[in-house]
């Protein structure tokens, strides 16, 4: 039986965001607007420090934390380490834009808070902690999509509430549900519970917390959400809302899975394994003709999610499925990001006909655009080629075959829409006169991320050595 431990330390790279988000409030009411920037080099200290101290904790043993609701382990080190490098990555994006808006400060801190409940959702070992991490992670994205209080981010903000609301209502009703038939909210202790519990209450409790889970990833049944608030965004905000929420969601997910549900005798992995069949295919045909770029991103990641669940249809049913989630998180926040960043490099470019002739005004753009869209497809020697080809593997040593086989096929299919992006700004003779203007610093992300998930690829077998280990429990 765990004991109680309440060191703060264990919680270092939270705490660090959220003492950097009040800090940055209380500095953003006294310094001139020209100098709101300090809160933005500050949120950025914090995830360098979150990282590290991450990174650090990451070699120590596994444990758990604060009653056993925490979990100190691999999954929650790799997950705060993507979330925090991918929260300096937006961070990057944003600051350029936001340098003197009477609001920055604002931004930084409702990003830093947004960061934060997803880092509580991927270390949580309790349904009450993954509640609260729930809520912390959707109310500040909530006002990040809105944030430029215009009609598009208006409508953004609304829809993104709306059914966050409604599926986080759900979310907390399937958590009493379960607490009604398990009699515990820690994860040991459903494990045994819950195996005994009666088959229906166990049930309605599982989907309904698992809806809260898949808006917060933007899979189906809870994408709803997801074409308009990224397509109303600010950019930066489109990148973070299609990238930290998910990841934090996915390891949650994959947590509720193997630890409370691995003794509950209901088809729970054929549920997660027809989700994720949903969500890659209807990612991918929602996004065939789409003209908007971020529209186009944003089916693109309800896709991804599809490709993201293999691992978690199979896990605890292959020595895979750990590894092939973290990988793929990480290979997927890089190239994402990467994608994004030559959206935002390009801040009057919102059409794929805008990006007409691209490899003439912008050659080094293009290159980045290239890699991390056929990244995102999964083209060696990316990241996620090698991330797909893993997570194809768990699911064929999970006893999913067919599932890969669907995935390889909406894969080929996802290639089309890509290459109609990618088609005319190669093809194309006559630059368009909307890719002109660029953002440099914008730019230099799209440099990094393309060129990290190439080396990220390069580098697979080392990293994805690292990425196994037991859970805390």
């Amino acid at each position: 039986m765990t004991g109680m431990n309440e060191n703060p330390l264990d919680l270092l790279p939270e705490v660090l965001l959220a003492a950097s988000a009040v800090t940055g409030l209380l500095l953003g009411a006294w310094l001139p607007r020209s100098r709101q920037w300090l809160t933005g080099a500050l949120t950025g200290a914090a995830c360098t420090a979150g990282i590290v101290a991450a990174a650090l904790a990451a070699a120590d043993p596994v444990e758990t934390a604060f009653g056993g609701s925490l979990a100190l382990d691999t999954l929650t080190a790799t997950g705060r380490i993507v979330i925090l490098a991918a929260t300096l990555l937006v961070l990057a994006l944003a600051m350029p834009r936001m340098h003197a808006d009477p609001r920055e400060t604002e931004f930084y801190v409702l990003l830093q808070l947004a960061s934060a409940g997803a880092l509580m959702m991927a270390g949580a070992q309790d349904l009450l902690l993954l509640a609260a991490g729930y809520l912390l992670a959707s109310v500040p994205a909530y006002a990040l999509a809105g944030f430029r209080k215009d009609g598009p981010g208006t409508e953004a903000a609304l829809k993104y509430y709306v059914i966050g609301a409604l599926l986080g209502v759900l979310m907390l009703a399937g958590i009493t549900v379960l607490l009604a038939a398990g009699r515990a909210t820690s994860y040991p202790a459903l494990r045994t519970e819950l195996a005994e519990a009666p088959a229906g209450l166990v049930a309605a409790g599982t989907l309904a917390l698992l809806a809260g889970l898949l808006f917060k990833a933007g899979g189906v049944p809870g994408h709803f959400w997801v074409p308009d608030a990224v397509q109303g965004s600010p950019a930066p905000v489109a990148a973070f809302l299609t990238t930290i929420p998910k990841i934090g969601a996915l390891v949650a997910f994959y947590r509720l899975a193997v630890v409370p549900l691995a003794d509950v005798d209901l088809p729970w992995a054929d549920l997660v394994a027809v989700l994720s069949v949903a969500s890659m295919t209807l990612g991918n045909l929602a996004a065939f003709f789409q003209q908007d770029v971020k529209r186009l991103l944003a089916y693109s990641t309800i896709s991804q999610v599809g490709y993201l669940l293999l691992p978690v249809a199979v896990a605890g049913r292959t020595d895979l499925d750990q590894e092939a989630l973290l990988y793929y998180l990480a290979a997927y926040a890089l190239t994402n990001l990467g994608a994004f960043a030559v959206v935002c490099a390009l801040p009057d470019a919102h059409t794929i006909d805008d990006y007409r002739g691209l490899a003439r005004t912008h050659p080094a753009l293009l290159g980045s655009l290239v890699v991390c869209l056929l990244g995102l497809v999964g083209t060696p020697p990316t990241a996620v080629f090698f991330a797909k080809l893993e997570a194809f593997s768990a699911a064929f040593d999970g006893g999913y075959a067919w599932l890969a086989v669907v995935a390889a096929v909406n894969t080929v299919a996802s290639l089309f829409y890509y290459l109609r992006w990618i088609a005319p700004a190669v093809l194309a003779r006559r630059p368009d006169s909307h890719a002109g203007t660029t953002s440099r610093s914008a730019a230099v992300v799209a440099y990094g991320a393309a060129t990290g998930s190439v080396v990220l690829g390069l580098l697979a077998g080392m990293v994805l050595d690292v990425l196994g280990g037991p859970l805390a429990g």
